[in-house]
């Protein structure tokens, strides 16, 4: 392929609900990741990286635009918005009775898409949006081929297609896989620069034996799954996801661990055919997850959501992130600075020598560098910021405060001493001035960073979902507000 430009091509996969641990390259005995550590070892893997926001929609928002929640107004997964409760797909469906009218979240922002096909990026969506309006194709995306709500039955998808919905045949991951592969055999034919979105919806349940194909369950058969805790329930744990213990946990597991391997297949092929059509050494490709998830840390199982009030653990707010460019970035590398997905409007910037320009105020820094030398250290603290609703993080490397507005529990962790968040060391007195200094540079940077009219911490964020824009939810009898139900103990 001859381009007009330089500029490189662009390969961005998301998995759904992927925790950082959940790679065997990261060191997880249990799972099958051959594809995904290959590209480990033949680029620069971050073992510390973060989305910003523990739950889809928001996370996902937040990687196009450059911003928090709390500047985008995208707080809650989105059970609302997505198509026109008139559309025929959608009658008597009870998994689209939030629905109303389609909503167009981030119009009223820059993604980063926008910069790329201004200047002459072919941009592509394949698999999930989760956005709104998933019927209309938008944000510089041309070519567009999603699911219809934020999930889906892995054999009997709800394909959006040429503006329309229908239900498919086939395994998700396969069919999203597939086109993947389709639109680069077409991109390949054109004289200009692509940027490629690869969304899957694995591994987010369902998990069940029915939902995967047996030539990647099987592989779990007899796995022993040690890479987990196999713990009591947390008390906080609620009905928004899959969860169990004994021999109901090794299920789950076994569909988890089936989904992402399923995934890597196809990650696997998606790589071949840029070799194939000589444009792998062109290409910059990334792999990360929206959010992390947690599938008995702690006894919760789910994300930030997983529990009420919700978390921000680093099992629900790490994710995997794996950078790889044949000609470009270091090989075999492991990067250990802390990075977060605000960060990748700027990285991407800088990559393609666009200019880094946005309707809203970019909190994120370049790490443009660290693919290169990922061994660099900042001179400066480096600080990482994470939100849920009326949930706020602050992250160093050495101590992590997360804040519950307006009140509380609230948490304060010694990373270094508790590298699994088990001892609670707020409200002692010795680290009183600690928890000032961090509540202050918290409070400052959200200050800067977000827009009054989306504050998170004023809506009705419980984890249940948002279908509607910020500011209209009580309007819609309280739903979503609605406090999710505990588990039974």
């Amino acid at each position: 392929m001859t381009q007009q430009t330089n500029r490189p091509n662009i390969v961005f996969i998301l998995a759904d609900d992927m925790g950082a641990w959940a790679l065997r390259c990261a060191g997880n005995s249990d799972i099958q990741t051959p594809n995904l550590d290959k590209l480990a070892a033949q680029g620069v893997r971050f073992d510390n990286f973060f989305c910003t926001s523990p739950v889809c929609s928001p996370a996902r928002a937040s990687i196009l635009t450059g911003t928090m929640p709390s500047c985008h107004g995208v707080l809650d997964w989105l059970d609302g918005g997505n198509v026109a409760a008139t559309h025929p797909f959608a009658i008597g469906k009870d998994a689209f009775s939030n629905e109303t009218t389609p909503i167009q979240y981030l119009e009223h922002l820059t993604c980063y898409t926008e910069i790329l096909s201004a200047a002459g990026y072919r941009c592509g969506l394949c698999g999930k949006w989760h956005l709104g309006d998933s019927l209309a194709p938008q944000k510089g995306f041309s070519d567009w081929y999603t699911i219809a709500r934020g999930g889906c039955d892995y054999f009997k998808p709800e394909i959006v297609e040429n503006g329309d919905i229908h239900t498919e045949s086939g395994y998700v991951t396969d069919l999203i896989g597939q086109r993947a592969i389709d639109f680069l055999e077409d991109y390949a034919k054109q004289d200009a620069p692509f940027y490629l979105s690869v969304h899957f919806t694995a591994p987010h349940d369902p998990w069940e034996k029915d939902q995967h194909p047996a030539e990647f369950w099987n592989l779990y058969e007899n796995c022993r799954f040690t890479a987990t805790p196999d713990l009591p329930l947390h008390p906080n744990q609620v009905h928004t996801c899959s969860y169990g213990t004994g021999e109901r946990r090794k299920e789950l597991l076994r569909g988890y661990y089936a989904s992402i391997t399923a995934m890597d297949h196809q990650i696997g092929r998606i790589v071949s055919k840029l070799q194939t059509l000589g444009i792998w050494k062109n290409t910059l490709l990334f792999f990360t997850s929206d959010n992390g998830m947690n599938l008995g840390q702690h006894g919760i199982w789910g994300k930030g959501n997983g529990t009420f009030p919700q978390n921000m653990f680093d099992s629900s707010v790490k994710v995997p992130f794996i950078a790889v460019s044949p000609e470009r970035f270091a090989q075999n590398a492991v990067c250990h600075e802390m990075f977060s997905h605000y960060d990748l409007f700027p990285t991407l910037c800088e990559l393609t020598g666009l200019d880094c320009e946005a309707k809203q105020n970019l909190p994120g820094r370049s790490f443009a560098q660290w693919l290169t030398q990922p061994d660099i250290q900042q001179t400066a603290p480096i600080v990482i910021f994470d939100e849920y609703g009326p949930v706020r993080m602050i992250r160093y490397h050495d101590f992590k405060l997360v804040l519950r507005y307006p009140y509380g529990p609230h948490e304060l962790y010694d990373l270094l001493e508790d590298p699994n968040e088990e001892n609670n060391l707020y409200g002692q007195k010795q680290y009183e001035q600690r928890i000032l200094q961090m509540s202050k540079a918290l409070d400052d940077w959200f200050l800067r960073y977000s827009d009054k009219n989306f504050d998170a911490r004023c809506e009705a964020v419980t984890g249940t979902g948002q279908h509607c824009r910020p500011g209209q939810y009580a309007t819609l009898d309280n739903r979503y507000g609605a406090v999710p139900n505990y588990v039974e103990k």
